[in-house]
């Protein structure tokens, strides 16, 4: 089926070049020294289009389509899955993405590169800015760019994602950098001292520069866009699965620690709340869990999510609005014990060290902001005013909050602050709204992917979809009650997979994709930013798992205490 879809892109680019060189014969009176080499070049179109295709037939296809949410705000058209007819009616973007995959005449389409932006084409000066570094790379015709435009209005691609402007990505990059790590940053303070800022601030250099890379290397080739293409690129199909695997786990793995967040938060402000029923009991902590579930669950089930995108969309004033809360509580209301603090901490520093790298984990995003932006040239600037905007953010809180609540610091700052403040409030329910309208953003990634994975005889059946987004959430959900430590989850995503998706994999797959071409201060860079990853990724992730061990034995041994002095 690929074959012929792919013999019939050929033939068709073959007869808009026909058209096109009878023109160019007609009006400039070119013989056939210039047909000669027309048919030389529409070769060459034809063997560099079937190259850029090798990128994009591939699982997940959908990966585009799901992250580009976090880098657009499509029009609203509120749809559920299982209603295609309204959901025609909607202009957003991921509705109609489902619908053509779940709508038979679009069935062929998806054999297609979906992936693959046309557009992107007519910027090659503004794409290859970057390759002013490395050697040269021979640029992609505009003809291409033509004749495959119709078919990439029927894929899932949003037009209006390729004109962001310089202050769109700049935000955008902020709603992905500030996150719900900013909570842990007084956590992971007192876990590593004083002395383990730096690190914060090594993670900010490191994940700079390899978001740096991860530009180098989707300018390397055509039909480059996203980081699973990024891995193809450098280690073939079995690159692009492994790295999407990550990109999903870490995803899911965020799920998770919203479950958990909204479950403290809430029991905090309602810590008598419990439901009794005969012999069963469900205390504050899994009342909110399970609560948090049922509420996140029907919009999970929404087929169109630019509702919920335009509220994520102010993450970054919510971010804005707990720090300030933070700050307006110590220094105005003058709350906290103003700790000296440790200097350093080195037993329980590693586990600061994937605290700190949850902090950059916005890797997976990097390269659709850089292909949606109308003037990619300005990419670097657009990193550094996020990180430098982020890592003041970070070491701010993390200095505040320490300094505040000293060796008692929660491992969100939201639990430390007296609730009796109007600001505390304003904090805590920040906190508690934000993840509710992210959840679904953020699984839908995930949830699409395994979707591709049902049979095409299936996917008119959308009772498929909701099962998979059902059992997705409801994972969410024991995995945040079997495991409800945040800090602790957070830096073992941070160590065991935020490492790799932040400084291991853009490393190793830019001295893949640009081997020869690479200098070799960038070889070395590499190779040290890869030796930091993996030092950083066995330390952070042991020191994690034990940490989780002993607090399991902790939490078993205060639930038998009070049974055993019972019994006594």
């Amino acid at each position: 089926m690929k074959n012929s879809i792919s013999d019939q892109s050929f033939y068709l680019e073959s007869e808009e070049e026909d058209e096109e060189k009878e023109l160019g014969r007609d009006g400039q009176g070119e013989e056939d020294n210039n047909e000669s080499d027309s048919d030389n070049s529409l070769a060459d179109d034809n063997l560099q289009q079937s190259k850029t295709g090798l990128y994009n037939t591939s699982w997940p296809q959908s990966y585009r389509q799901s992250i580009d949410l976090y880098s657009s705000v499509p029009s609203p058209s509120l749809t559920f899955l299982g209603t295609p007819t309204l959901s025609r009616l909607g202009s957003s973007f991921l509705s109609s993405s489902l619908t053509r995959r779940y709508t038979p005449e679009y069935l062929p389409s998806a054999a297609k590169p979906l992936l693959y932006n046309p557009e992107e084409e007519q910027l090659p000066p503004q794409r290859r800015s970057s390759l002013s570094l490395l050697a040269p790379i021979t640029s992609r015709r505009s003809s291409v760019i033509r004749k495959d435009e119709k078919p990439s209005q029927v894929s899932h691609e949003l037009p209006m994602s390729r004109q962001s402007s310089f202050g769109q990505a700049v935000v955008n990059g902020l709603n992905v950098l500030c996150g719900v790590g900013i909570l842990s940053t007084p956590y992971a303070a007192k876990e590593g001292g004083w002395l383990g800022l730096i690190i914060l601030l090594i993670f900010a250099v490191l994940s700079f520069y390899t978001g740096m890379l991860l530009r180098y290397c989707l300018d390397s080739e055509p039909g480059l866009e996203t980081y699973p293409d990024i891995g193809q690129a450098a280690f073939g199909t079995t690159g692009r699965i492994f790295i999407s695997i990550i990109l999903y786990v870490e995803l899911y793995a965020c799920c998770v620690e919203y479950i958990i967040l909204e479950s403290d938060n809430l029991s905090s402000l309602f810590p008598n709340a419990h439901i009794s029923m005969g012999g069963f009991e469900m205390d504050s902590h899994h009342l909110f869990a399970l609560m948090t579930t049922l509420a996140v669950l029907p919009t999970v089930w929404l087929r169109d999510l630019s509702v919920l995108s335009y509220i994520s969309a102010g993450g970054v004033v919510a971010s804005v609005l707990v720090v300030f809360s933070l700050f307006w509580a110590g220094l105005v209301d003058d709350v906290g014990i103003h700790s000296k603090g440790t200097v350093l901490n080195l037993g329980t520093l590693p586990v600061a060290i994937g605290l700190y790298g949850y902090c950059y984990s916005g890797h997976a995003v990097f390269p659709n902001i850089y292909t949606s932006m109308a003037q990619p040239s300005r990419f670097p600037t657009v990193l550094l005013a996020c990180f430098s905007i982020c890592t003041l953010m970070y070491a701010g809180v993390a200095y505040m909050g320490y300094t505040m609540f000293g060796e008692s610091t929660e491992s969100q700052f939201t639990l430390n602050l007296p609730q009796d403040l109007a600001v505390s409030k304003v904090a805590v329910w920040t906190t508690v709204v934000n993840p509710f309208t992210k959840y679904a953003l953020t699984m839908s990634p995930v949830a699409m992917s395994l979707e591709e994975l049902i049979p095409s005889n299936h996917r008119k059946s959308h009772m498929y979809a909701i099962c998979i987004r059902t059992a997705l959430v409801i994972s969410t959900l024991l995995v945040g009650l079997a495991i409800p430590f945040f800090g602790l989850v957070m830096s073992l995503i941070g160590s065991l997979l935020t490492m790799l998706v932040t400084l291991i994999l853009p490393c190793a797959c830019f001295l893949s994709i640009l081997r020869g071409k690479a200098t070799r201060l960038q070889g070395v860079a590499c190779i040290i930013i890869i030796a930091v990853g993996i030092v950083s990724s066995v330390f952070g992730t042991h020191s994690a798992l034990s940490k989780i061990v002993e607090s399991f034995e902790q939490l078993k041994f205060r639930v038998t205490s009070p049974t055993t002095m019972a019994t006594s």
